[in-house]
């Protein structure tokens, strides 16, 4: 592992695996380097690729600096690409698709050269209101310190149910995550009000895979169609057979095309 200082002085732990071109990846909520997805995604990809993964603030090997504000993760992407060189590709998954296409707006085409985005969870306007009572209550359990209070709203939100959650409370799983709830509000903040960001994305110049699980329900597939339909020529597919928990033998060759797609975009614009 090896760290770098983020902008405002923010610790940030990560490694890299395999040589290439680069790809990040972004992890979404309760996700960091050893507790989620994106192991297993980056061994896959290390074969063709400089793989990066990273702790974002407050979770894993990186430290965590207040006030919070999507900027500074914005910053600590920045200060990754800095580290590893650019451009790079990047994969987002969850929220985390969300940061991430937060990030390419604001660094742009020359530090960000693609992003595929995997289930996005924005909603429809109508289903707002649910996320809009959800922040509330996140932000009332965390200012009063419950950080158990705020892991068991997050996975009622994420449809557990009750008798799995309680089978959780006590195991080592459920401390790890109840030690990084404050990392929840991050997650929470780059969702917005979980409506497509409409001045963002139809600024937005950065080559986009929008991916979707075949097996996902309807309302996890809305937002990747969402922001193809937004992004000027977005791609969209199905993973076929996989839902939000994405296997990563499943969606290695959607990401190799684009990734290599983008790669060879990016190194052309270079000359």
């Amino acid at each position: 592992m090896t760290t770098l200082t983020s902008a405002d002085g923010t610790t940030i732990g990560y490694e890299t695996v395999g040589s290439g071109p680069v790809v990040i990846l972004v992890d979404g909520a309760m996700c960091f380097r050893d507790a989620g997805p994106m192991r297993p995604i980056a061994d896959r990809l290390a074969d063709r690729f400089t793989v990066v993964l990273y702790d974002r603030r407050g979770r894993g090997a990186s430290t965590d600096t207040a006030p919070f504000a999507v900027e500074r993760e914005i910053e600590d992407i920045d200060a990754l690409i800095s580290a590893v060189g650019s451009p790079v590709v990047g994969l987002g998954i969850s929220s985390g698709a969300m940061l991430l296409l937060r990030a390419a707006a604001a660094l742009g085409r020359e530090r960000i050269a693609g992003i595929a985005l995997y289930e996005p969870p924005l909603m429809p306007e109508a289903a707002r209101s649910g996320a809009a009572a959800y922040t509330a209550e996140l932000t009332a359990a965390l200012a009063r310190g419950d950080q158990e209070g705020a892991v068991e709203l997050f996975v009622r939100r994420v449809g557990m149910p009750e008798q799995a959650i309680a089978g959780m409370r006590g195991t080592p799983m459920w401390a790890g995550m109840v030690r990084i709830a404050p990392t929840l509000a991050y997650d929470d903040a780059a969702m917005g009000d979980s409506g497509v960001p409409d001045a963002l994305v139809h600024a937005l110049r950065t080559p986009t895979l929008t991916l979707a699980g075949g097996a996902s329900p309807d309302f996890l597939r809305f937002g990747a169609q969402a922001l193809a339909d937004a992004i000027l020529d977005a791609q969209f597919a199905v993973v076929e057979g996989q839902t939000h928990d994405v296997d990563a033998a499943a969606i290695d060759l959607h990401l190799r095309r684009f990734f290599e797609n983008a790669g060879a975009a990016a190194a052309d614009r270079r000359g």
